[in-house]
């Protein structure tokens, strides 16, 4: 399965918001608090963006018109589904958020996908102890004091890219979801395996990445190949920055 990877920062979003649907434009008006607001608008932009990239050969141009167009909507669930012209768009996404960063994770319709952002900083005794598995624990105290913060960030984030391709997020217990890493898969320029079991609701593959201070993870059935970066072409760049 091949799944492609956008992210955007807050400084890529454009002052107008003339990319937002009717609808969306409404829903952004009632968020009250600005961090609400502009993490909303950082998601929908990069996974509006991301569809129409990974539409490219329908070709769709990336514009305001176009992007106006594709609307993200919350499943009953909470897990956003794409459309397009008020139609199930022919892809399947997921979003997350961490530190002014967005990324969409898009995959063909046939197949379901979660992706996952997490920064790397400490975290307390009482979160590896409420959230992780005993053979977890080992593994975090046996590393060293200084990779300690990145495994644990890359564990979580493999738990949330996992509960949200089941599409119950920390309704799920976040205990029964079981990431192994393999041996080799400490690679940090690159993508690299990892394998997330829920003790109930089955086996996923995946891939996680760490760069700087973020952590990246995706999960997805059936399994996929390593991500492929979608890249914004120059004249959306550009023409955001006139619309700013």
């Amino acid at each position: 399965m091949e799944v492609y990877w956008l992210e955007q920062s807050e400084a890529d979003l454009p002052m107008a918001d003339d990319w937002l649907s009717s609808s969306e434009a409404d829903r952004l008006s009632k968020l009250r608090f600005a961090k609400r607001r502009s993490d909303w608008k950082l998601g929908r932009w990069t996974a509006k963006n991301a569809l129409a990239l990974y539409f490219l050969y329908l070709k769709l141009p990336v514009d305001p018109q176009v992007l106006a167009s594709i609307e993200i909507r919350p499943a009953p669930s909470g897990a956003p589904e794409a459309f397009f012209q008020n139609k199930p768009a022919a892809a399947t996404i997921s979003l997350s958020h961490r530190a002014g960063i967005a990324a969409c994770a898009v995959g063909c319709s046939s197949g379901v996908l979660g992706c996952d952002l997490e920064t790397i900083e400490p975290r307390s005794d009482a979160f590896l102890a409420d959230y992780f598995t005993t053979a977890e624990q080992s593994f975090v105290a046996e590393a060293s004091a200084a990779d300690r913060p990145r495994l644990l960030a890359l564990l979580w984030s493999a738990k949330e890219s996992a509960l949200k391709v089941l599409r119950e997020g920390l309704r799920l217990d976040p205990r029964n979801v079981i990431v192994s890493l393999r041996d080799e898969a400490f690679d940090f320029d690159g993508w690299n395996p990892i394998v997330v079991r829920h003790t109930d609701r089955g086996t996923f593959c995946g891939w996680w990445q760490h760069e700087d201070s973020i952590v990246r993870t995706l999960v997805a059935a059936p399994p996929p190949n390593p991500p492929i970066r979608l890249r914004m072409p120059s004249y959306v760049r550009d023409a955001a920055s006139l619309r700013a």
